[in-house]
């Protein structure tokens, strides 16, 4: 079970607090630090000092760790244009050895789009739109050096592109989807994802939407098995029940309801917990929200009481 660190930088934290805890994911041992990819807060808090930029993070961090795979969760197509978020992966992926992993969504919270000038469409053309970034990105990505690529669609166009620059993973950076849509998302997944993630579900709720996604990529003659399933869970460890319910209040949920659909409780719950989802769903990766970005202890007790079991 691959298990990665998955932050939330949007409720306050800056670059440094972040690089310190890239830094201590990688020397824990962890597979991956990810960030989520928004502009503006969530719930209560001031949110200060403001939002990080997800890609300008990414790019610092491939500079000053060495070994973790670096990420979104997910990157939303309603915040930049194809053709320049192709250079930036690219770029960064260049910058880090390739090590990134592209998480790219359709874009959902319509606060941050008004509060920062960013035009969030209906959802069908929403998807529309999703769909061909990830036909754009990818044919960028994966056209050899000699060659251009072009695309004519409702809502982007390329002519004759260099696709330029190459990034560093051959053909490219793995692609992650995800999301509960019933119809278009699976289908999306079955022709882009290498991996599909489910964020905040429970195990029931996980294995059906796996299962649409295998349909959808039986259905366009995809092996099944060629796409990675994981999950996102917020997580809140201690070492007893009293640390548990610190951490659990420190990020203001509640304990009981963090138990039921999270990963909250002492190590070895939580390594029972995790057993469960892998038998029910079949996961071979979790992402572990971490919201307290202070609590570096937090991950060293995942890495030296939870890891080994698993």
């Amino acid at each position: 079970m691959d298990l990665r660190i998955f932050t939330e930088p949007q409720q306050g934290a800056t670059y440094d607090d972040l690089l310190r805890v890239a830094q201590a994911t990688e020397a824990a041992g962890f597979d991956a630090f990810f960030r989520s990819d928004h502009y503006l807060k969530m719930g209560d808090g001031d949110g200060l000092p403001g939002p990080t930029d997800a890609w300008i993070t990414l790019a610092g961090l491939a500079r000053e760790t060495k070994r973790i795979r670096l990420g979104t969760l997910v990157t939303a197509a309603t915040f930049r244009h194809p053709g320049p978020l192709a250079i930036s992966v690219a770029q960064v992926d260049q910058m880090s050895g390739g090590r990134v992993e592209f998480g790219l969504g359709a874009g959902w919270f319509d606060t941050e789009h008004t509060a920062y000038a960013l035009t969030l469409p209906p959802l069908k053309e929403r998807f529309d739109r999703y769909a061909e970034q990830l036909e754009i990105i990818t044919g960028l990505w994966k056209t050899p050096v000699d060659e251009t690529f072009s695309f004519s669609g409702e809502h982007y166009t390329v002519v004759d592109s260099p696709a330029l620059p190459k990034p560093a993973q051959s053909p490219a950076p793995p692609v992650i989807i995800g999301g509960g849509g019933k119809k278009r998302t699976p289908e999306l997944a079955a022709r882009f994802a290498d991996e599909f993630n489910l964020p905040f579900a429970s195990p029931e709720a996980a294995l059906a939407q796996f299962e649409r996604v295998a349909a959808a990529a039986e259905a366009v003659g995809r092996d099944p098995k060629e796409i990675l399933r994981s999950v996102a869970l917020t997580v809140a460890i201690g070492r007893d029940d009293a640390e548990v319910a610190r951490r659990a209040g420190a990020i203001g949920r509640d304990l009981g309801e963090l138990r039921e659909s999270g990963l909250a409780g002492t190590a070895a719950e939580v390594v029972d917990r995790i057993g469960q989802w892998r038998e029910k769903t079949g996961i071979t990766r979790l992402y572990l929200q971490v919201l307290d970005l202070q609590d570096l202890d937090h991950l060293e007790l995942i890495a030296s009481d939870v890891a080994p079991q698993l």
